[in-house]
């Protein structure tokens, strides 16, 4: 038997989230934000998060600052009963932090990478890995002390008997330098949003981009925020419509949080139907508060949350 069932190897940080600004910023200008809040950051603890809200045993493997976002982090993910017990703390190095600008359903983010940026193929012991039977990587494009290892990486986990996920994130530089071709073979299931799968193949337009990876027997996961989400694989698709939330808080974390969701199921060996189903209606709960975790507090009361807002019963 596992200890974990998900291990979750990722990026750190805390959020600053700025809400019901009055427009986005402009050069030489003042604007003012009607709420604040400071969170539990980060795609990859958003998701581990959310997904041990929802009953899994989830361990985390990253790096942070010894200082006081550093605190928050830890503390955070131990609220949600996340094991912190492989996350590495580093005296020399400040905890990674967004600025996260909400304006409508859009949004504008900074980032201070921090020590998200040092974390290693050295510090991914494969004594780490046999103890989980599911590994998630996300923020590809944010930790470049992993980049050039992620094949490795994936390709350890496999040997080992894991099953894998990844959810490359936006590219702040991009420049998108992924090569497909090596990552699907390692990838069970690929987690971009729609304009990402784009970027990634080089393409202009979705049909293009999905032609692009045809190859893959392993499943693409396409996120399409209020259009749903879709499964290609081997040229076949399967679409699956949204749970719309008519009064959305903010949009912080929902990918992560279908993200969660999709992988809940998968890890259960569900149809992929009703891993997508699942991955939808997370991410339409997580808009229903602030912040990319505030909405996720135990199976029960989501699934309570998930009647009474979008009207799901299992």
């Amino acid at each position: 038997m596992k200890k974990y069932d998900v291990l979750v190897i990722g990026e750190l940080n805390v959020d600053l989230i700025l809400n019901r600004i009055d427009s986005f910023p402009e050069m030489g200008k003042e604007k003012l934000a009607g709420q604040m809040n400071l969170t539990l950051g980060s795609s990859s603890a958003i998701f581990a998060s959310n997904l041990s809200s929802l009953g899994a045993k989830v361990a985390f493997l990253g790096k942070l600052g010894d200082d006081v976002f550093g605190d928050l982090v830890i503390s955070s993910l131990k609220s949600k009963k996340v094991n912190t017990g492989f996350i590495i703390r580093s005296s020399s190095v400040n905890t990674g932090a967004t600025i996260v600008l909400n304006y409508d359903e859009d949004r504008a983010m900074i980032t201070h990478p921090g020590a998200m940026e040092h974390l290693t193929l050295q510090d991914i012991k494969k004594t780490y890995l046999q103890q989980a039977r599911h590994l998630h990587v996300s923020s590809y494009f944010l930790q470049p002390g992993i980049k050039k290892d992620i094949i490795t990486i994936f390709k350890r986990a496999k040997t080992l008997g894991l099953t894998t996920s990844f959810d490359p994130q936006w590219d702040p530089h991009e420049k998108w330098d992924l090569d497909l071709q090596q990552v699907l073979p390692v990838v069970d299931v690929l987690l971009p949003n729609e304009q990402e799968l784009i970027h990634l193949t080089g393409k202009t337009d979705l049909a293009s981009a999905l032609e692009a990876v045809a190859f893959s027997s392993n499943m693409v996961i396409i996120k399409r925020g209020n259009k749903g989400s879709l499964c290609f694989r081997q040229g076949k698709q399967i679409q699956q419509e949204p749970f719309l939330n008519q009064q959305v808080v903010d949009a912080i974390g929902a990918g992560d949080s279908f993200n969660a969701g999709f992988i809940f199921k998968f890890i259960q060996k569900r149809p992929v139907e009703e891993c997508l189903v699942f991955g939808n209606l997370m991410g339409a709960v997580n808009t229903t508060a602030a912040g990319g975790t505030t909405a996720f507090t135990d199976y029960k009361s989501i699934m309570k949350l998930a009647r009474m807002r979008f009207n799901y019963s299992e």
